[in-house]
Formats: structure tokens, sequence, C-alpha cells
């Protein structure tokens, strides 16, 4: 009996010996692993510049695939020879969505699909110190040409425009309608939640004068707020906290509802406006796109315009939300923070709300003499016929007040020995000598910038001109406008643009260090990080 205790006893001294040897070899490797951690982070925090934020690691979130969000496509503008068109002729954009998406995806570790990249929407996000309008039109006109920094063989030109400021005293007042998407896919806190706190810094920006209805839209469409004081916004602001996501989406009835309560309570003279908040999902109701567009189209010919306020990802339909608010007359802006609401619905309330000039169309005509051929960077679903400058009947751009839009051209330009260029060959002087000169061909004008518009309440158009003298290889580029020229590289290197030319990630990043200058909202600075981001995530990143 006693040896059978002694055998017990030592199977179990063994059995514990090995347990121990086990719990401290696990041990071992536990803390081998996090010396290795430890080690890994030291060395990288070594490495990294002091002024550049960690590497985030791509956001993991299992319902969210680039599958479901949809993105329209589109070939870049090509060169064009003047001999062939002198003339270039677009609608003005003052949207700003995607900047403000393309940096949700790149802080998402995502490189985004090159149709959410859209170089006007770049450039145009930022402020820029552009002179205020003191003649009868209700925007400036100024231009600026430099050397391409791409190319330097080239040139590059910027069309600058900048609205009328509005003083909260001379603003009229307002009739918002708020349609809100509380379907189920709003649920998520960067969508519902992020629109009633978005919603609820411009109520408190609103005054007495000013009405607001709130409109939801899921299962089946209703009535959240009829049109409302805003003198009485602790109202307003329970209806907005009342909100919740859940049912399917109904967005084609949600909008004749909106509109309904839009012009049930006109302020003739005034601002009549539905506000849409959605993540873009329009999968029951009136679901034909051509549909929705007809009836925004017919809405903004009644002056009840519509902006398009996208967020959340996952199924974002960027494409649809674009192009309502281009037919509704209104902007499309993209929240994916409570900062970028504020500067949408608060800094740039005016713009966002206020329309001063609408059909705007800007027609530039060059002169053979001095450029040989152009490229415009960006508004590839803004191009207008050259006809369609003086055709009253075609729809183009808004611009709010105190807006900004800029336009920028790469320019190859003519000399006595002729330019050269890879796909067209060379173009000679003598091309010139039988072809009928252009308006504004004269010798010492380079090119001409036609603008035409209509000031909201009337059906007639004004139109005026610029006339741009040849300068022979331009000038030292102002800081606005060599910034300006970081964000287009950036956007063609997203991209992957035949066009980048010499362009590459560091001088983006050394260039826009170099023209923060003054930046009270940290936009610029935000841009550089945000660039060396995209310097990790771009596949062979030059």
């Amino acid at each position: 009996m006693s040896y059978l205790i002694r055998d017990v006893n030592r199977d179990l001294n063994r059995a514990c010996s090995l347990r121990s040897v086990i719990l401290l070899v696990c041990l071992g490797v536990i803390a081998i692993g996090c010396s290795r951690a430890s080690n890994k982070t030291v060395v990288e925090s070594r490495l990294r510049s002091p002024t550049e934020p960690p590497a985030r690691e791509p956001a993991i979130d299992s319902s969210f695939t680039m599958d479901q969000e949809a993105y329209d496509s589109f070939e870049e503008n090509e060169f064009f020879s003047t001999l062939d068109q002198p003339q270039s002729t677009f609608a003005i954009d003052v949207d700003t969505a995607s900047y403000a998406n393309v940096r949700r995806l790149i802080r998402d570790g995502i490189l985004p699909p090159k149709g959410a990249v859209r170089l006007e929407e770049m450039v145009n996000y930022f402020p820029y110190d552009y002179q205020e309008p003191a003649g009868p039109h209700p925007f400036s006109v100024a231009t600026e040409m430099a050397e391409c920094p791409w190319n330097d063989k080239n040139r590059l030109l910027r069309v600058a425009l900048r609205g009328r400021s509005d003083s909260d005293q001379a603003r009229k007042a307002c009739n918002l309608v708020f349609l809100i998407d509380v379907s189920g896919s709003m649920g998520s806190n960067e969508k519902l939640p992020l629109v009633q706190s978005a919603l609820r810094l411009l109520v408190k920006e609103l005054d007495d004068r000013d009405r607001i209805a709130i409109v939801v839209y899921a299962g089946a469409s209703g009535l959240a707020l009829p049109s409302t004081a805003v003198r009485e916004s602790s109202k307003i602001l329970a209806a907005l906290e009342n909100l919740s996501a859940g049912g399917s989406t109904n967005g084609g009835s949600g909008i004749s509802l909106a509109y309904k309560a839009a012009e049930e309570n006109r302020i003739d003279g005034g601002v009549n406006r539905v506000i849409l908040c959605t993540d873009g999902d329009f999968n029951v109701g009136i679901t034909s796109q051509s549909d929705l567009v007809d009836l925004v189209q017919t809405q903004a010919k009644q002056k009840v315009f519509l902006s398009v306020l996208g967020f959340g990802k996952g199924n974002l339909q960027d494409a649809t939300m674009e192009k309502l608010a281009d037919k509704g007359n209104g902007n499309y802006a993209y929240i994916d923070s409570l900062l970028e609401a504020r500067k949408v619905l608060v800094e740039q309330r005016s713009g966002t709300l206020v329309t001063i000039a609408s059909d705007v169309k800007i027609q530039i005509d060059f002169n053979p003499k001095h450029v040989a051929k152009y490229r415009l960077l960006g508004y590839e679903n803004r191009i207008l016929d050259n006809q369609d400058f003086r055709d009253d009947q075609k729809d183009a751009g808004e611009m709010g007040a105190g807006h900004t839009v800029t336009a920028f051209y790469e320019l190859v330009p003519q000399n006595e020995r002729g330019s050269a260029d890879a796909s067209n060959g060379p173009i000679r002087t003598s091309e010139f000598v039988d072809r009928k000169p252009s308006k504004g061909s004269e010798t010492d004008t380079m090119l001409t910038v036609n603008l035409r518009y209509k000031r909201p309440e009337v059906d007639t158009a004004n139109e005026f001109q610029v006339r741009v003298q040849f300068d022979g290889i331009g000038q030292t580029p102002t800081t606005d406008f060599a910034f300006a020229s970081s964000v287009l590289a950036y956007g063609m290197l997203l991209r992957n643009s035949k066009f980048a030319g010499q362009a590459n990630w560091d001088w983006v990043i050394a260039n826009a260090e170099k023209n923060v200058d003054k930046d009270p909202l940290g936009l610029r600075s935000e841009f550089v990080q945000l660039a060396k981001s995209a310097r990790r995530i771009v596949p062979n990143a030059r």
C-alpha cells in the first residue's frame, strides 16, 4: 500500500512539474513576443518623421467592401490642339465631396477607386485668398500662370472665381427641409448620429427669419416635423433627437414629400432648399435614377434647390448623390466627421445655402500663336459642347455666396521653333497662316476667359470676358497657386495618371509643406499628413 501511495505521489509530482514547465514556456513566448513588438515600435518611432503620425492600420469592418460603393468611371481629359479646337467650355463645380471621401478611404488604409478622385473637387476643397468682386457681376475672375511643376516644358494656368460674400444681416430668409434617411443602413455612429450632430450645428447658426421642416424616409416616408420657425429651436432639436434608424429605404417617396413641404412653405425671394442626408442607398420607391433626376431638375426650375450631404461607408452611392446635387442646382459634400460638418454647415454656411449665380459657364478661347495645346485638369463630367455656352437651356453650375472656384489648364506653349508632342508631332507656326483668327486672338492676347451666368431669380443670362496677355514663360507662383499644384499632383498620382509626368510623392509633400502659409483651419497641414499616408498605401509609389 505504501508503494502504491509513493507511486501516486511520484506521478502527481511529475505532472505538476510538467505543467510548470509548460506554463514557464508559454510565459517565455509571450514575453519574447511583447519584447519584439516593443522593439518594433521603438524602431518605427525612430524611423518616422517627428511631424508624421503613426501609420494607421487599415480599418477592419466585416460589413464593408468597396463593391458596395458606387462611383462613376471617367477618362481624364486629353490635350487638344488649338488648331483643331481653340475653345474649351465647361460648367463650374463647387462640390467638395471627393476630397473628404478620399480622405476617409486613405485613413482606412484603402486605395480609392479612380472614379472617386475628381481633381476639381480636390482643389476646390481648400479656401484661397481671391479678391472679392468689386464690379457689377456677383463674382470676380483672376488668372495666374507659371511653369508646370511636373513638366517644365509646359505652363500651368489657373482660372479663379470668387463669389460675393453675404453678411448675416443681408442674407435672405431660409426655408429649409431636412430630408433624412433613417433606414437600417444608417444605424452606425458615422451615419445617423453624425447627421443629427451636424444638423444641430446648422440650426444654431440660423435665426428667427428662418424655418425648418424635417422629412424622414425608410420603409415609409413621413413628416417628422412640420415647417417650424427657428425661434422655436427647442422643437427642432427635439425632433432631431427623436430620430432612429430602421427599415428599408424609400428615397424617391421621401424626396417627393420633402419638395411638397418646401413648396407649401415657400419664401418668395428667399432661400428654398431641400438638404438630403443619406449614405446614398435608394433601393425602394423611385428606383430609376433618371426619374429622380427629372424630379430634382423640375423642382430646380421652380427655384427649390437640392443639396446633398453624404455620410458613412459601405454602401456610399457617390455617383447618384453627385448627379442629384448637380441637377438640383445644389452642392454635394461628404461628411466624415463633426469637424467636416462644421466646415460645410458653419464656416461655409452662406455658400452651402445661398446661391448668387446659376448656370455659370466658362469658355476659354486660346490664341494658337501662343498656345499650341491645352488640357483641362478635372471637370470631366462638367464638359460642355462649345455651342452650349450661349444656349441658356443647357444646365450648368451654381455658385454660392463666398464660394471660390478654381480651374487649372496645362498648356503646351508655342514658339518660333514650334512645340513638339509625342502623340501628335511638331506644330509649326506656318500652319497658322491661312487660319482665320478666333475672337481674342490678337497678337498680345494669349487667351480670353468668357463667363456666362444667370442671377438666381431671373432667366436672362449675363456675359463678360477677361483677356490674358502673353507674358513669355510665366512668373513665380503665389503660395495659393503652388499649394494647389500639390493637390493636383496628389490626385493624379492617386489615379496613376499618364499625365503625372515628373510628379512624385516626395515632391507633393515637400511642396505642400513649403506652401502651408496661413492655415487657420489646419486643412493644409492635414493635407500634408494625408499625402504621407497615401504614399504608404499606393503600390510602387514614386
